[in-house]
């Protein structure tokens, strides 16, 4: 089939233009939904090449044609890699016109691959990029006048993935810190002894790592769940005190702080803790960044809810359990429910690492925290699927534990993010039904190109941020 869409950004063309060409944009541009996972972005528009990895070991080959390129307005991708050559037959064109609102983009594709699986993902495509680019706008006058060098643990997770694409696609400079076999833009981190100069030529540190929290509440992954946490923090804090350049440490928390059992009760980043195993380590965690707050540094602890993302977490799950029929909220569903899309947290991130009025608690959650029963109901209307059966709350427990279960799938937490309130802070996806259809597939495609201007060719290269 073809398929020809257009929709306008809010930036200037050369602006749009380079956003393409840094390091990160086909991450931030692939689809959750799609099985497709980015392994190498072709370093140059005009005849680059792109490889993507598929299902069964398969990669997708996608090589770009220097005939059909014309800098700052058009680049074109071919897909060459056999068997998916034939069975694709992928050609995409893009295009980059002036308009009055800022850039009109036009993707014109002819592919073998069927209809509603290719409007799904330009219009996740088009959203993506649409809300990067006017994030960028929102916090241009944040921007600094050289690039940050932004180191990143936790870089390979889910969350580290996405910031890093952001942060590249911004500009900036990532520096991953990895456990072993750096590559290069990475550096070997020994999270109990770290190198002294580990943190050399870096502005911001921000830090994910940590042992994977959702699992059965056993002794050891209770044990590795602090260990991962504390003692590393505290050490990297002491590096960022000790460390000339770095300006800020920007240090993983979570909404388990409040307890697993406050109600009705509004939690704001100045309610007190809560009771149980994850209060307690949350609390030494962000106790663990002090280091570097004693030495001036500015540290902001995010408290991260339940991250809403179609690559991993805890909707992937849900969506399978819909999917064979067993969908349902936990026992009576009248439990609050405190989450945050992946594409939030990391503007939350990112704007953290630039805004100097930020620091201390972030509480990093949507403004519209929901009950169970409604995150299930909005999960059943983007999935098409009966969200009927209850889910007896003894299954959570049979596979997290009592204590577990309790304290994650259980959870009963109301946390709004007053901070993010306060400084007008403006989310991509602020109610869950807009999160979700993001995430699996159930936007709307742009489907009409308002009209054009008449086009400029003495426009110069926009700087990062700009005035409109």
């Amino acid at each position: 089939m073809s398929l020809t869409t257009s929709h306008v950004v809010p930036a200037p063309r050369e602006f749009v233009w380079d956003w393409h060409t840094r390091p990160g944009a086909l991450t931030r541009l692939t689809p959750p939904f799609a099985p497709i996972t980015p392994v190498t972005q072709a370093d140059k528009l005009s005849d680059g090449t792109t490889i993507l990895a598929l299902p069964a070991g398969l990669k997708w080959v996608a090589r770009h044609d220097l005939s059909n390129y014309r800098r700052g307005h058009r680049f074109t991708d071919v897909c060459t890699s056999a068997p998916i050559k034939l069975l694709a037959n992928w050609r995409h064109v893009h295009e980059f016109a002036d308009h009055p609102d800022g850039t009109l983009v036009t993707d014109s594709v002819t592919t073998r691959v069927p209809g509603a699986a290719l409007k799904s993902m330009f219009a996740y495509r088009q959203q993506q990029l649409i809300n990067d680019i006017a994030f960028l706008d929102r916090i241009a006058h944040l921007q600094p006048e050289q690039p940050l060098t932004v180191a990143v643990t936790g870089s390979r997770g889910l969350v580290g993935r996405a910031l890093s694409a952001q942060l590249t696609t911004a500009g900036h400079e990532v520096i991953q810190l990895v456990r072993k076999n750096p590559k290069p833009g990475q550096r070997e981190w020994d999270p109990f002894s770290p190198d002294p100069d580990l943190l050399d030529g870096v502005d911001v540190l921000v830090h994910l790592a940590g042992e994977p929290i959702y699992g059965r509440f056993s002794g050891n992954h209770k044990q590795a769940i602090r260990d991962s946490r504390v003692e590393p923090t505290r050490r990297l804090a002491r590096l960022v005190a000790e460390t000339p350049g770095v300006s800020t440490m920007i240090s993983a928390s979570a909404v388990g702080y409040y307890g697993s059992d406050r109600g009705e009760e509004e939690l704001t980043e100045s309610s007190q803790r809560g009771e149980g195993f994850l209060a307690d380590v949350v609390a030494d965690w962000e106790s663990a960044t002090a280091p570097a707050s004693d030495a001036g540094k500015r540290v902001i602890q995010l408290r991260i809810g339940a991250v809403v993302s179609g690559r991993g977490g805890l909707l992937p799950v849900l969506k399978a359990l819909f999917s064979t029929g067993l969908g349902g909220s936990f026992g009576d569903g009248n439990f609050w429910f405190s989450w945050i899309s992946l594409d939030d947290l990391t503007d939350i991130i990112v704007r953290g690492a630039l805004d100097p009025d930020w620091s201390g608690p972030v509480n990093a959650v949507s403004p519209n925290p929901v009950l169970n029963r409604e995150l299930t109901a909005a999960l059943s209307t983007q999935l098409h699927r009966p969200a009927i059966i209850p889910i007896p709350t003894l299954g959570p427990a049979i596979l997290l534990g009592k204590e577990g279960a309790q304290e994650l799938a259980l959870a009963d937490q109301r946390v709004i993010p007053r901070v993010l309130i306060d400084a007008a802070h403006a989310f991509r996806y602020p109610t869950l039904d807009r999160a979700l259809a993001h995430e699996l597939g159930g936007e709307e495609l742009y489907d009409k190109a308002p009209e054009l201007e008449a086009p400029d060719s003495g426009d110069g290269p926009a700087p990062l941020g700009w005035s409109r």
